[in-house]
């Protein structure tokens, strides 16, 4: 399973999927909710990003207040997780600790700090500008 990240530009609202080799998923193991790492590690020189959140391959998610990578069964009245359909509702569900492991599928994450180029150039989705071409046809007279 491949893992990926969805990077959040709160400035012009836009999101990017990146998706990660061996050698970075490797870098980001260990990593938690919360922290704010430098984004040259995912292929950004110049920006910050800061983690905030993620699922793992089954589909439940992080929660930041939980130590430790593991999936517990929690009781929970708000929050991550669960929303509560009638006031005082509490139910016990399976959320994932705060800590990237293996076996995470998808980190969220937000830029908090950004560098000289845009994301697009750096990302490689912004298409290359063609010079102009002058008029190469004779003129007819």
């Amino acid at each position: 399973m491949v893992m990926k990240m969805v990077l959040a530009d709160p400035k012009t609202g836009k999101s990017y999927k990146i998706e990660f080799n061996a050698a970075k998923e490797k870098d980001m193991i260990g990593k938690a909710i919360g922290m704010e790492l430098d984004a040259a590690m995912i292929g950004l020189p110049g920006y910050q990003m800061k983690i905030t959140g993620g699922t793992d391959k089954s589909g439940f998610v992080m929660k930041g207040d939980l130590p430790g990578p593991a999936k517990r069964r929690i009781l929970g009245a708000t929050g991550v997780g669960f929303t509560p359909k009638i006031n005082g509702q509490r139910r016990r569900k399976f959320i994932r600790g705060g800590e990237i492991s293996a076996d995470i599928s998808q980190i969220n994450a937000k830029i908090v700090g950004y560098g000289d180029k845009s994301i697009e150039k750096l990302l490689g989705l912004e298409p290359e500008e063609e010079p102009a071409a002058e008029d190469a046809a004779p003129a007819e007279e």
